[in-house]
């Protein structure tokens, strides 16, 4: 299991610089970014090479932030292993929230963070049928 910081900010510009300038000022990596927004607010998902930092630093810019625990995949960057781990979790009921991916420099895996209800459960489903599962002292050392 690993670890994902979400901030909540408005919708108005320099708020995604905002969070980048608080993280680079602690020499915190960005391993994964996804932004989602609404009319009127924003959520910022990160994963991070040290997540207590991150929250420590962005709450001390008066960034709304909390962490939560999300499932990470490492799987062959080939084509149907997406689809593998996808079928994997719909056939044993379990349901993806949301979901991104970001590749490193090896372009050998491609990495996969999900949020679903029982991280739990949905590790076990994928593990068992030899998804490799990534933890958060893999994500510290990407």
């Amino acid at each position: 299991m690993i670890k994902q910081i979400s901030i909540f900010a408005t919708n108005k510009p320099g708020q995604v610089v905002k969070v980048a300038d608080a993280l680079s000022n602690e020499n915190i990596d960005i391993r994964a970014m996804c932004v989602a927004d609404t009319q009127d607010f924003g959520i910022i998902r990160l994963i991070v090479n040290n997540t207590q930092k991150a929250k420590d630093a962005l709450s001390s810019h008066k960034c709304v932030v909390s962490i939560t625990n999300v499932v990470g995949i490492k799987i062959p960057d080939t084509p149907g292993s997406t689809k593998k781990a996808l079928e994997l979790l719909s056939e044993n009921g379990i349901n993806i929230d949301y979901m991104y991916a970001f590749v490193t420099k090896s372009k050998e895996y491609a990495y996969f963070v999900m949020r679903v209800e029982n991280p739990e459960e949905a590790e076990k489903v994928l593990s068992e049928s030899d998804v490799e599962i990534i933890t958060q002292e893999e994500i510290e050392n990407i």
